[in-house]
């Protein structure tokens, strides 16, 4: 009998180990500056020239087609390193100090498919959740797991995927697969 009280103990000690609560890991990356991609559309200002000072969209070389310079590759870059590529190609030969700056106008799509109303390509929102991509795609099909997704994001020339919950943030570009709930 006074075994008793040790093994309820022991057996508690033992269960702890399997509730601990731990952050929640991704294969998929949720950090880092912003790079850009084909599908971004940019808002390049050049300080002094109106004419210059448009929106560009990234195209599927991962390049901008810029007046007076051509074909500017931005791909895996961030707008601060975009615009100091574009100044340096406008100050060959174009203009003399040119100031320049861009900005996102807007992010490329992301994508949403298995089981939710509507599947497909919708606009990406700064700060978007898969919770909040469900959402735009109009929620739930009725054998939908509602507890999480898969998420497919591309690193360099890899797809990396990872099982998310529903706050992890999304990022353009990104695809997220809602699965079917098994009984």
């Amino acid at each position: 009998m006074r075994w008793l009280p040790l093994l309820a103990v022991l057996a508690s000690l033992a269960l702890t180990g399997c509730a601990t609560t731990r952050p929640a890991t991704y294969p998929v990356e949720t950090k880092g500056p912003y790079q850009l991609d084909t599908g971004d559309v940019l808002r390049v200002t050049v300080y002094g020239d109106a004419e210059l000072s448009k929106t560009y969209k990234v195209d599927d070389n991962g390049a901008v087609s810029f007046p007076l310079v051509g074909s500017v590759p931005v791909r895996g870059v961030t707008t601060a390193d975009a615009a100091h590529r574009l100044a340096a190609a406008l100050a060959n030969g174009y203009m003399r100090n040119p100031d320049v700056a861009v900005e996102i106008d807007q992010y490329r799509p992301f994508y949403i498919q298995g089981e939710i109303k509507t599947a497909g390509q919708f606009p990406y929102v700064y700060g978007m959740t898969v919770r909040a991509a469900i959402s735009t795609a109009g929620g739930y099909s009725e054998t939908a797991d509602r507890g999480r997704a898969i998420v497919y994001r591309r690193h360099g020339n890899e797809m990396v995927k990872g099982a998310v919950d529903l706050d992890f943030p999304i990022a353009p570009g990104d695809t997220i697969v809602v699965q079917e709930r098994w009984l």
